[in-house]
């Protein structure tokens, strides 16, 4: 009330506020004010700026500004304004800085695993023995520990580098964006074109159609203005804008039709936009924030809301930005604390697993060999010498017992594959470049990867699939159906005349072609779409506009009746010199037709135009242009004799009748040319493309036929949205996975829908479990309200040019072209990364495997390993590291688009890398021992085993390490192809960080066998020796041979390892968690607590979120179970449960029947798939338990701590 009574004194009369306001060089309206005035909507807006300012022009009076002259852009008045309002800039989310995102680098498990061997081994190295007798191997520890933490700091550098300069590449591109982006306002009466950021308050902008606002204003005239806010509300109707009905301008919003003049009242954070950018930014930082900071944000956000409900069906519509986004501040902030880790990518999870896996097999491994070397020594020592145990012996027994760990650890190391990682990161890093080139920004690293997994691509049709560039592909002129654009030769000189002067002055003028910006690229379309069609056609035609427009300037029209939805024409009349009129026409063919009396024949002279023949033209030319996907557009004509009275121009019935057909056009958005392609391609590598789009049903079908979505007599699904959204919803309009699952799989084509249609699309593809395989699923999006759907997918495309900054925050990945082959790309550089990864795996397994059961045996055998400490981390780091990145370089080639994607549940190593991993391993045992034990006489040398404790390094134990050496760098070849192929060698040369790894791993090995000498434990070879080395070396490539002549199926016995975490392993409750999932191999560490906090935390959140909610979201609700569903807070206005009727019948009766059996209570079944049943079993379960009763699945942890509590 205060806030009233101050405007009203203020409001003095606009006269007198004036000169005040310049007195007190202060504006006479605050920023709150404002604020406050551009969150009302339609008549409340208007009755609040009457009360208050009088009208807009007491706006523009309070902000100091001429409503035709502008603002007089003197720079000390514009820094002013700015210093009051703010700058039309909404800062972005502060980047993380390096040292963040090395602390993330770290969480890595076989990161930590390697810390810790790190540790132990440093912790050995401060040992001193007794009387100065150094334990072998004890300065290596020293080594061990130092390369340990080498790998592990480059991998976190490497990792942390990465992320840190594609963040900066993103940003630079966005700014890039922002300073090309202008907008015409008035400044000192000059119209002028300024940087969107330059804006302020009390700018007087022109907005013309084609426009996107970049701040929110007042209108102060406009003619049939109206706009699109689907991006704020999600109304999918335009708003029409008038100063008598609704003269709020927001911004963010699209102007669809008609021009007008703004006075802007809000920039950067303070505009609608800004304020929910302020709220998805929030998300991140709100750890850091304090208490009332939440509060706050949570307020802002039920306000938005509530502001939002204003509208019908906008509350709805707002709620997924909200769910998805984190709007509920301390909801979201429990779970952050509850659950550190986001959901993992597919590769992650599998890795993850995977090193848990080999770090316990590791871990058995060296506590075995330690077990056995102490009871060796035990029972040696006090049990068949029959010694007793002296005190003062105790000392040298601890030695050996050291000594005996350390080789343990020596295992260990050896065990764990610390070059995973790396070469995950490198793969990764190398792709992430090389997909710049191919037009792919990613701003997530495991995008990559995941997109290498995809089974099902979710695509937008308009300048995704079409090149988003209207074009008249065909025409009906002079009586003939031109199946393409005439040459002007063809058509009569009077038709041709009318068509230029009728298409040039009766399109706006603000739509025009020009110049392509690049050399060689197309010409560029400015305004209306399907008007720069029609110039583009009197381009081809050889004849330009612009002379016309030149000839006739645009004040010289006499009348123009502007295009609208409800006339779907536009007419435009001119006055001649001698004083009679002409007026053109163009719109909708069917109704233009309607009104045409008479058509220019084939002579070019007017004929009669009967009903009947119109029908003929609707048969034979509309009607095929239609089923081919064109829009069909109507030109004509009429003249009014000078002699007879001036027609009444405000009739336009009367007006635009009795017309003169001259021309029908077909217009089209071409399919880019490379697309089919791109799409078959997809689909040979058991990729399904389904097309989501909002233009109507026959468009689509006819655009997703010509792009080889659809092919002639297949059994696919064409659906509406509003015919999709009855089909998987039951009586209460709540969502239902098993409808979903019913439609989805043969769905191809999805029109006429609207964002909250493609989310519900994509989570019910995401959480089905009707196919073996899980599926992964890429989204295509450019619009502010694709953004919910772009985070739920697995991996979203946001386009470059044409996507929302609000969509480009949600993606992982931006197509920098918007181009659908980009995606293909996408997917090829994903399955490499792949690929690249179990090539690694496949050669790092190989060689852990065999080192570990030498050291293990040889350790047990001879009391010490044939491999020393130094030469085992030789062979581990430096392979290790070197090989990650050999094979994580390989280039991708067009072969992996020829197989099905692996799914979440293929495990990394498959059975045939396992074949190829335990058949390599045998091969260089075999060699390894039979030099080991049977060497010294083959090659008439001293043998090294058994040596003394300090004797220098041996011939014999050289040669058995340069032959493993060897044997690991050939195998590293065989390891390029991991499917079974017998050419190893093709594509080599492609790969030059490979040939140079080869190499120079082999110099590297030549100097330290050669002048390693004591540091290494190796003596100088002799040639034959060397050639004998390489030659069993070699051995691998053409035991590789043999190998891949032995079928994998035969091998059932094979174990394959690596698995991704398997939906029936995770439990029910964590499944009904749409938000994060855990990794399985770091949940089985912590679930008993997880499951208490979690349990306690959701009870006490539930109750203040119910709480802070019921007023608001259940108001007039008569059963709040039935909004228990996340997607019934993203129903459409028609979906809403009102009083008056809890059931709407939204199925056909034949689905009634068939669903009978599955029709539920308002309880969720305990089948494993809840994940439509319950908002993460959040809101659903608490108001349950102020009803009295339990509804979580008996079986659930949380159904026990409910009813305990």
């Amino acid at each position: 009330m205060g806030d009233m009574a101050n405007n009203s004194v203020a409001y003095s009369g606009v006269k007198n506020s004036l000169k005040e306001a310049n007195h007190d060089g202060d504006f006479g309206i605050t920023l709150a004010e404002l604020r406050a005035l551009m969150e009302l909507r339609s008549t409340d807006a208007l009755r609040k700026i009457q009360e208050s300012y009088g009208d807009v022009y007491g706006i523009c009076t309070k902000l100091k500004t001429s409503p035709n002259e502008g603002l007089s852009g003197n720079p000390a008045d514009l820094e002013r304004r700015e210093a009051v309002f703010g700058k039309n800039f909404i800062p972005p989310k502060k980047p993380k800085t390096f040292l963040q995102l090395v602390w993330e680098a770290l969480q890595d498990v076989t990161l930590i695993i390697l810390e810790i061997a790190a540790i132990v081994s440093l912790g050995l190295s401060f040992y001193q023995p007794p009387e100065g007798d150094n334990a072998p191997g004890q300065h290596l520890l020293m080594f061990a520990m130092s390369a340990i933490l080498l790998s592990v700091v480059c991998v976190v550098l490497v990792t942390a580098f990465n992320d840190w300069s594609k963040e900066k590449q993103f940003r630079g591109l966005q700014s890039r964006i922002e300073q090309e982006q202008k907008f015409t306002v008035i400044r000192g009466g000059q119209v002028i074109q300024i940087p969107v950021a330059d804006i302020t308050v009390g700018d007087i902008a022109q907005v013309k159609y084609g426009d996107l606002l970049p701040a929110d204003g007042i209108l102060i005239q406009g003619n049939d203005l109206k706009i699109d806010e689907s991006s704020l509300t999600g109304e999918s109707d335009h708003v029409k804008k008038s100063l008598d009905k609704d003269p709020l301008l927001l911004s963010g919003t699209h102007v669809m039709e008609g021009s007008g003049r703004m006075v802007v009242t809000a920039v950067g954070v303070n505009s609608q936009t800004g304020i929910i950018f302020t709220l998805l930014g929030a998300g991140g930082e709100e750890e850091e924030k304090k208490d009332e900071k939440k509060k706050e944000k949570k307020m802002k956000f039920c306000l938005l809301l509530n502001v939002a409900k204003a509208q019908d069906g906008a509350a709805m519509e707002m709620q997924p930005l909200k769910s998805e986004e984190g709007g509920d501040g301390d909801e979201k902030d429990k779970k952050k604390a509850n659950l550190p880790k986001k959901e993992k990518s597919v590769l992650q999870g599998k890795l993850t697993k995977l090193a848990v896996q080999i770090g316990k097999a590791g871990l058995l491994m060296s506590a075995i060999t330690v077990i056995i070397l102490v009871l060796y020594f035990v029972i040696d020592t006090f049990w068949v010498q029959k010694r007793p145990w002296l005190a003062e012996c105790t000392p040298i027994y601890i030695q050996y017992f050291v000594k005996f760990f350390i080789i343990g650890v020596t295992v260990l190391v050896v065990a764990v594959p610390e070059g995973l990682p790396l070469a995950v990161t490198i793969s990764l890093a190398y792709s992430v470049k090389k997909m710049m080139k191919d037009n792919n920004l990613v701003r997530h690293l495991d995008a990559c990867e995941t997109m290498g997994n995809a089974t099902a691509i979710c695509s937008d049709k308009t300048g995704t699939l079409t090149m988003n560039r209207m074009t008249v592909v065909q025409a009906y002129i002079n009586e003939k159906h031109y199946k393409k654009v005439p040459e002007p030769e063809a058509i009569p000189p009077n038709i041709l005349s009318y068509l230029v002067t009728g298409i040039s002055v009766n399109c706006a003028y603000t739509s025009k072609i020009l110049p392509p910006e690049k050399e060689g690229g197309l010409p560029r379309h400015v305004g209306n779409k399907t008007e720069c069609a029609l110039l583009g056609l009197l381009l081809d035609l050889k004849r330009d506009y612009q002379d016309v427009r030149n000839e006739i300037p645009e004040e010289a029209l006499y009348k123009v009746y502007t295009f609208n939805s409800v006339r779907k024409s536009m007419s435009t009349v001119l006055k001649n010199s001698d004083g009679s009129y002409r007026i053109f026409s163009k719109g909708a063919s069917e109704i233009i037709l309607k009104k045409c009396f008479k058509i220019l024949s084939a002579n070019g002279e007017a004929k009669v135009f009967r009903p009947r023949d119109r029908d003929d033209i609707v048969k034979t030319v509309i009607e095929p242009m239609a089923s081919e996907g064109l829009r069909t557009i109507c030109l004509a004509f009429r003249d009014f004799p000078a002699g007879e009275p001036e027609p009444e121009w405000d009739n336009e019935n009367d007006i635009v009748t009795g017309l003169t057909c001259i021309a029908v056009v077909g217009i089209e958005d071409p399919v880019r040319p490379e697309v089919p392609d791109a799409i078959k391609k997809c689909q040979r590598a058991g990729i399904t493309v389904r097309m989501v789009t909002g233009d109507n049903i026959n468009t689509a079908r006819a655009i997703a036929t010509k792009c080889g979505i659809l092919h002639p007599g297949e059994d696919f699904l064409c659906l509406e949205g509003k015919d999709f959204n009855r089909r998987i919803r039951n009586e209460k309009g709540e969502i239902e996975q098993e409808r979903i699952d019913k439609i989805w799989p043969k769905l191809r084509v999805l029109a006429r829908s609207s964002p909250t249609d493609k989310h519900t699309l994509v989570k019910g593809i995401i959480d089905s479990t009707v196919s073996d395989q899980r599926q992964v699923v890429a989204v295509t999006g450019d619009g502010t309200n694709d953004g919910p759907a772009l985070k739920k997918a697995d991996v979203g495309f946001a386009m470059g040019i044409a996507g929302t900054d609000v969509a480009k925050e949600a993606s992982d990945i931006i197509l920098t072209d918007d181009n659908f082959t980009s995606i293909v790309k996408a997917v090829m550089w994903g399955r490499n990364v792949y690929d690249s990864i179990s090539k690694f795996l496949q050669f790092q397994l190989t060689v852990n495997v065999v080192a570990v059961i030498v050291a293990f045996t040889g350790a047990c055998i001879t009391q010490d390993s044939p491999l020393k400490a130094v030469q085992m981390l030789w062979v581990n780091l430096i392979m290790d590291t070197l090989a990650s990145l050999a094979l994580a370089t390989e280039p991708p080639t067009e072969s992996l688009l020829l197989r099905k994607p692996y799914g979440r549940n293929k495990p990394l190593i498959s059975r045939t890398m396992m074949k190829n991993i335990l058949g390599h391993a045998f091969y260089q045992l075999v060699v390894v021992f039979t030099l080991l034990f049977a060497g010294e006489k083959f090659f008439d040398i001293d043998s090294g085993r058994n040596a003394p404790l300090h004797a220098p390094p041996s011939e014999h134990y050289t040669i058995v390490f340069n032959t493993f050496v060897l044997m690991q760098l050939f195998n590293e070849i065989n390891a390029r192809k991991i499917h079974g192929e017998r050419n190893v060698f093709e594509g080599i040369f492609n790969n030059a960080i490979f040939c140079t790894i080869v190499l120079g791993t082999f110099v590297v090995q030549i100097i330290i066998v050669q002048f390693g000498g004591k540091p290494f434990s190796c003596s100088e070879l002799s040639i034959e020796q060397w050639l004998w080395s390489i030659f069993l070396g070699m051995g691998t490539l053409l035991w590789g041979q043999l190998i891949s002549t032995i079928p994998t199926s035969r091998l059932k016995f094979l174990k394959e390892a690596g698995h991704g975490t398997q939906k029936e392993e995770i439990p029910e409750e964590e499944l009904a968690e749409d938000v994060e999932e855990i990794d399985h191999a770091e949940r089985e560490l912590r679930r008993g607590q997880i499951l208490w906090f979690r349990g306690l935390n959701r009870i006490q959140t539930q109750i203040r979120v119910v709480n802070a909610f019921r007023s608001s979201l259940y108001e007039g609700l008569e059963k709040p179970e039935s909004r228990s569903s996340i997607h019934n807070f993203m129903t459409h206005p028609e979906f809403r449960i009102e009083d008056s009727e809890p059931h709407i019948p939204l199925i056909d009766d034949t689905d009634a029947e068939d669903d009978a059996p599955t029709k539920r209570n308002s309880s969720p079944p305990p089948s494993p798939n809840k994940n439509n049943n319950a908002v993460d079993s959040g809101i659903h379960l608490t108001i349950e338990m102020n009803k009295s009763a339990t509804s979580s699945s008996p079986g659930s942890p949380l159904h026990s701590l409910e009813t305990s509590l």
